[in-house]
């Protein structure tokens, strides 16, 4: 009974943080806040929770990462990808290595494999966090972009470098060439585990509700269900679950195209789906602020018993491994940007200052969260001669210590740094949506005329001038969204006695609609991003005539 009123006072804590941060007189991030209330229950209640690393691991990373990759923008990462791919990849080895060498030496007690393992868990970043601390100025969407991607692929290259390191912490024995190898191995097949899986999933869904129907529910428990079957088959092929769930993510982005999901269905899943991520990423913050006074219970007694330096020292610790890293950014972000810049030939006296405000603002929005948090508290408990896990709590609490700083950093720092900053802007966004409008309303109009047609052949002739001027209503609106390309007004009043014909046109010419844009989006004349807009606008304006 305990752990179940433990459960239910962190799912409060969650709901509650998301109207206290809004309460507040002064800007505080939504983890800060949800850090705190953690606290506050270890306080309460007294109790605490026995984490399992592999449980923990199973339970909230697959589901999260799984939803990075279905919604992050697709064209933003083939856009941005070489920018992407050195703060993702590049500055993920960077800071493995140099994060890696400085907690050893700062922190004797810590073996070299435990303070690589640290390293790598330490470097992907939260967009999320960000994206609450930003919330009063907000940052730019071409540089959110950048994070997001960012975000993506360096939780997953961050916590497979972690994993290679506990193994080497685990066995003693590391070889570059047999880690390559693995690498190689655990990537690809990590990768095919989550396409296969996820599009082996679509097929076989679509191919048993086209024989027996299917409940509302099915669709939206199927892709709860695909994260961890993906997950869970890359761990039997010993390759890497966390690249499956984000490729799974990707696959199921591809597999919407396909349009045969029911309007009411997506709209619930995305409900479903906002609700799952809201909660999950609360309860981790909550699960740190409640670990946080045994945490430093366990690290005080590690310091005591190491005698090589006093307790107060784990502040030197935390400032240190949080400066560290913020530099060891600074550094990256720095050299890639003037690569890129001399790269394209805009390295003017103009930009300069700009380039500065953006390195500040890219390197400070390196804030540290939920995988950081996940990945730590999944470190082993034990080695296998059954000794406990080298400074294991000590490095929970650095890991729980930056991801406090580099919020309160954040917070502090980021408005002032965004206001007013401009990264240059993707032109053809809102011509694109323009021309998607347009076309959709014209792919609509022609599916009018057919089921206007089918209609009449149904209705009886005294009713052919109600059909007619139900249908003329219709394609007034779509004729108006094409020559002003503006969005669909469907307050307008509708006849009594035509309500069921105009509902039946109107829904042709949604599905039509709906068509076009999927269909330009698999062509790739639009992104996906537009075409995932516009398909929830069709969905919410079907909703309301289904």
């Amino acid at each position: 009974m305990a752990s179940i009123e433990l459960v239910l006072a962190m799912l409060l804590a969650v709901l509650v943080s998301g109207y206290l941060v809004r309460a507040l007189p002064f800007s505080l991030p939504l983890p800060i806040v949800q850090i705190a209330l953690g606290g506050a229950i270890a306080g309460v209640l007294h109790e605490g929770v026995a984490l399992q690393p592999d449980v923990f691991f199973l339970l909230f990373l697959p589901p999260l990462l799984f939803l990075d990759g279905w919604r992050i923008p697709k064209d933003g990462l083939r856009r941005d990808r070489a920018a992407i791919l050195q703060l993702a990849l590049g500055l993920v080895v960077f800071t493995v290595i140099g994060a890696g060498y400085l907690l050893y030496w700062l922190i004797p007690a810590m073996p070299l494999a435990v303070a690589f393992a640290l390293a790598a868990v330490l470097s992907p970043t939260d967009p999320v966090a960000v994206t609450s601390i930003a919330s009063r100025a907000p940052v730019p969407k071409r540089l959110m972009r950048v994070l997001e991607g960012e975000s993506l692929l360096n939780d997953a290259s961050g916590l497979v470098c972690m994993q290679f390191a506990i193994a080497a912490a685990l066995t003693g024995v590391f070889s570059p060439g047999a880690a390559a190898m693995k690498f190689l191995w655990v990537a690809l097949a990590g990768l095919a585990a989550g396409v296969l899986f996820t599009l082996a999933a679509a097929f076989a869904q679509q191919r048993v509700s086209r024989r027996f129907g299917e409940e509302s529910g099915s669709p939206i428990l199927i892709s709860l269900l695909i994260p961890f079957g993906a997950y869970l088959l890359a761990e039997r092929l010993q390759a890497s679950g966390i690249l499956a769930a984000v490729a799974a993510g990707i696959t199921m982005s591809y597999v919407e195209l396909s349009g045969r999901i029911m309007a009411s269905t997506r709209l619930q899943r995305t409900a479903v789906w906002n609700t799952i991520q809201f909660t999950l990423k609360g309860i981790m913050f909550v699960l740190l602020g409640e670990q946080l006074p045994g945490i430093l219970l366990d690290t005080v007694a590690t310091m005591h018993e190491s005698g090589l330096h006093p307790p107060w020292w784990l502040a030197v610790y935390a400032v240190s491994a949080t400066a560290g890293l913020a530099l060891l950014r600074i550094a990256w972000v720095w050299v890639s940007l003037r690569v890129n810049l001399y790269r394209r030939q805009q390295l003017i006296a103009g930009e300069r200052s700009l380039g500065w405000r953006l390195i500040l603002a890219t390197s400070l929005a390196g804030v540290r969260g939920a995988v950081t948090l996940a990945g730590v508290l999944t470190l082993p408990l034990l080695m296998p001669d059954g000794q406990p896990f080298p400074a294991r709590s000590l490095a929970i609490f650095v890991a729980a210590a930056v991801i406090v700083l580099s919020l309160v950093a954040a917070s502090a720092g980021l408005p002032t740094l965004l206001k007013g900053l401009e990264v240059p802007q993707e032109s053809t966004g809102k011509q694109e949506e323009d021309r998607a409008r347009s076309a959709a309303a014209r792919a609509a109009i022609e599916s009018v005329t057919r089921a206007l047609q089918e209609i009449q052949r149904q209705t009886d002739a005294s009713r052919a001038d109600l059909c007619a001027e139900a249908a003329s209503r219709v394609i007034a609106n779509y004729q108006r969204r094409v020559r002003e390309g503006m969005p669909d007004d469907s307050s307008a009043g509708l006849l009594r006695d035509a309500d069921a014909i105009e509902r039946q046109l109107r829904l042709a010419g949604l599905q039509g609609e709906r068509d076009e844009v999927l269909g330009l989006a698999r062509d790739r004349r639009i992104s996906d991003e537009t075409s995932r807009r516009l398909v929830r606008e069709i969905d919410l304006v079907e909703s309301l005539y289904r």
